[in-house]
């Protein structure tokens, strides 16, 4: 399985869903798993078979921001970078003697072509921006066609697009991720007085706050609180009313904030899949406000499972509804119950990535 984004350390914030999957993985006792990463804490399952020149470089791209933040502002550097990326991922697939290779991000599989190794390919929402370059496509096609293929969205709502650019040269199956076992085990006190904190977890992007500022502006206040974390990743003016605490990482938000908060909030305008922080606040029984894109339609059931604002006096309205107690408590329970049905533990989302390694392993019919 390949990477570019991976935690250094137990409160790194960057790549936990990768660890909570390669860990998944790991755990199976029908797969033999090795990870190309940057460096970090690997399970004691997993082989780690990136080399240490690739190891210092790919911490450095990860310190930088990754390849999408480069190309938000040095986009020369950028493409240098990603050359040099691609070059390194491709030595390491033609090294690698596996059964099928697990490639996360599309851009991760365009160093495939030329070799003929069944892959299953995780697509994420950002892959969407991905697909917008010129020649993009037909470059993917070309990868796809020389091997079996199985593109992996993490969310019903790519479908579509997909199987129109990729149908006749890939399986469309999506897989959805799984939640820690530690979200769903999480009991917190619904708040039963007039003051109420409310959480908003993203890195720090003009799109990825979106219309959080303007809409909250006079909504937070003493008795109403707005906690902001994450990594700035573009220059952003913050409020006064915002309490910025930088980035964060698991633990804090399961032992000090998840449990004492009224809700998350998240005014995206970004590309989408599945945000994972979403699915963890649903599994932890936190009701969840989010604008009305497809990938939050995907997961929220508005007024029953968390609620899709579409204004700002609309979102004044859900912050009022989702501070009444029981309306809380109703909502959480709702979102929790759907979380474990829908998506489940890692280790459940291993499971559906186990059929299709198996399925890529058939001989055609």
């Amino acid at each position: 399985m390949s990477s570019t984004s991976y935690p250094e350390s137990a409160q790194d914030w960057r790549g936990r869903f990768i660890a909570n999957l390669a860990a998944g993985l790991a755990r199976r006792p029908d797969l033999a798993l090795s990870l190309w990463t940057p460096p970090g804490e690997l399970p004691a399952q997993a082989a780690g078979i990136t080399t240490d020149e690739e190891e210092r470089w790919l911490r450095r791209l990860q310190e930088r921001g990754g390849i999408a933040h480069l190309l938000r502002q040095h986009k020369f550097l950028a493409l240098a970078t990603a050359t040099g990326l691609l070059a390194r991922m491709r030595k390491a697939y033609r090294r690698s003697h596996v059964d099928v290779v697990h490639v996360n991000w599309l851009q991760n599989a365009l160093p495939l072509w030329g070799t003929t190794t069944p892959a299953v390919i995780s697509v994420l929402g950002t892959d969407f921006a991905l697909l917008r370059l010129p020649g993009m496509k037909p470059l993917l096609r070309s990868v796809f066609n020389q091997r079996r293929t199985i593109l992996a969205p993490n969310a019903q709502w790519m479908v579509p697009e997909l199987t129109r650019l990729f149908g006749d040269v890939a399986i469309i199956h999506p897989v959805s991720f799984g939640v820690d076992e530690s979200w769903f085990a999480l009991r917190r006190d619904v708040p039963q007085n007039d003051e109420h904190h409310w959480l908003a977890i993203t890195r720090l992007t003009k799109n990825k706050i979106g219309d959080l500022f303007d809409w909250g502006d006079g909504l937070f206040g003493a008795s109403r609180t707005l906690h902001l974390f994450g990594p700035m990743q573009e220059k952003i003016a913050l409020p006064s009313w915002i309490q910025y605490h930088g980035s964060t990482h698991p633990a804090a938000l399961l032992d000090t904030w998840f449990p004492r908060a009224s809700g998350l909030i998240t005014l995206s305008r970004h590309d989408e899949g599945r945000p994972q922080v979403m699915l963890e606040a649903m599994a932890a029984g936190l009701p969840v406000i989010a604008s009305d894109l497809p990938a939050h339609r995907d997961i929220i059931a508005h007024r029953h499972t968390g609620w899709l604002a579409k204004s700002s006096k609309d979102f004044g309205h859900a912050l009022t509804y989702m501070e009444q107690p029981e309306q809380n408590l109703l909502t959480g329970a709702a979102a929790r119950a759907w979380a474990k049905k829908s998506m489940g533990t890692w280790d459940d989302c291993a499971a559906r990535y186990a059929i299709l390694y198996a399925q890529l392993l058939r001989p055609p019919a």
